[in-house]
């Protein structure tokens, strides 16, 4: 298959890149890494009359620390990036654990991490993860910029809350609290496949060794990926003994909403949920 005809520029500076898409609006797409949009042009599922290369446009990709501990990530960093870093590894092993099952190591060589978020698919890890983090969204336009939560951003499948004229510009995470556990887990049915579901999940314990905070976010679980406050709050405050894992679990059935897919129906993802609940608060409450 070939892309319909359309016109392609590459700015070399975010105000061109800005001033491009204010222009064209939503006839235009940006370009970042092109796993998603290129194969979708292909079969012209998209068909953007313009295209706004961003490869060429400095400062949209790099890692930086500022001092409270958020990370600060480029929109155009790719995945390699964030996967080999060590301080990443160390301070948001969530983030790394995550990343090990995107698809495979050429995609995530090319890959980047704003957009994968930008394009919004509730199978993706990275939007569920963000969630998880609580991870926070820097969107530029001409008119100026907003920041947003992640858990704000997701609108409906491949859709967000981006206006025609704006560009997600920098992922912002903050750090983890102290005696916190992370675990990310999903099942699909090779390695690099979309998951059929697939869960992050963060614990904190308090100083009497009780859960003090909790964060479930799903991805396959519903047409935008999502957490579960009612299994979330119940967590809260207890001890995690294998009744109150079971507890959540059965919470976590109730409140996911899988749209089903080519590799499992509605039924068996609202199965995986809960097993997968489980595992992953097991995991995080060791680490924590």
């Amino acid at each position: 298959m070939k892309p319909a005809p359309f016109d392609w520029h590459a700015p070399a500076t975010l105000a061109e890149a800005l001033a491009l898409k204010a222009r064209h609006g939503d006839a235009a797409r940006f370009l970042a890494g092109g796993q998603s949009l290129v194969p979708a042009m292909n079969f012209r599922v998209a068909q953007p009359e313009v295209l706004v290369d961003l490869n060429r446009v400095a400062g949209l990709s790099g890692l930086t620390w500022a001092e409270d501990g958020t990370l600060v990530i480029g929109a155009m960093t790719r995945y390699r990036e964030i996967e080999r870093s060590a301080e990443v590894a160390q301070r948001l092993p969530l983030l790394v654990e995550a990343l090990a099952e995107v698809a495979h190591p050429q995609i995530r060589t090319r890959g980047t991490l704003g957009g994968n978020l930008a394009h919004a698919d509730p199978a993706s890890e990275m939007p569920a993860v963000m969630l998880a983090l609580e991870a926070r969204f820097r969107l530029a336009s001409m008119r100026g910029e907003r920041e947003v939560a992640a858990a704000d951003f997701f609108a409906a499948p491949l859709t967000t809350i981006l206006e025609a004229d704006e560009m997600l510009a920098e992922i912002r995470i903050p750090p983890l609290p102290a005696r916190s556990g992370t675990a990310f887990l999903e099942v699909a049915r090779r390695r690099g496949d979309y998951a059929m579901l697939g869960v992050a999940a963060v614990l904190v314990r308090d100083a009497a060794g009780r859960c003090a905070e909790a964060r479930l976010a799903f991805l396959s679980a519903g047409p935008t990926p999502l957490r579960t406050p009612r299994a979330e709050a119940l967590l809260r405050g207890r001890m995690l003994d294998d009744a109150t894992l079971e507890d959540a679990a059965a919470l976590v059935r109730q409140e996911v909403d899988p749209m089903g897919s080519v590799q499992a129906n509605p039924g068996y993802q609202r199965h995986l949920a809960g097993v997968l609940a489980r595992r992953a608060l097991a995991l995080a409450w060791s680490r924590a």
